[in-house]
């Protein structure tokens, strides 16, 4: 079983930016779709960016040109470059890999978007 790891959260003025990490454990990282999902309070967690092991991205539509994923199958990281954030961003972000039936999760990361 993968084990992620996020870093990069914090407080961020609106039309800022941030950027989250994610570190995995396994070296067959490599094969794993990757995603970051987010949960705001009150609401269900949603998909905010998917990358699979071919590199093929998609993404919500609350985020598309603002949120960019990546991914460094040699550092066994997947990013999420987040720009032009609004207060509706807010939220606790998660790292998710997934192969198979394996479905991994990290244990999350703040992002508050406030003035």
């Amino acid at each position: 079983q993968v084990q992620l790891v996020e870093s990069g959260g914090g407080l961020v003025q609106p039309g800022g930016s941030l950027r989250l990490s994610c570190a995995a454990s396994r070296s067959i990282f490599s094969i794993y779709a990757m995603g970051w999902y987010r949960q705001a309070p009150g609401k269900q967690r949603e998909l905010v960016a998917l990358i699979t092991s071919g590199g093929s991205t998609n993404y919500a539509d609350s985020v598309k040109g603002r949120f960019t994923i990546s991914r460094d199958n040699a550092k066994k990281t997947v990013d999420l470059q987040m720009n032009s954030l609004k207060p509706e961003d807010t939220a606790v972000y998660y790292c998710n890999g997934r192969l198979g039936v394996i479905d991994a999760w990290g244990k999350g990361t703040q992002v508050t978007v406030s003035s």
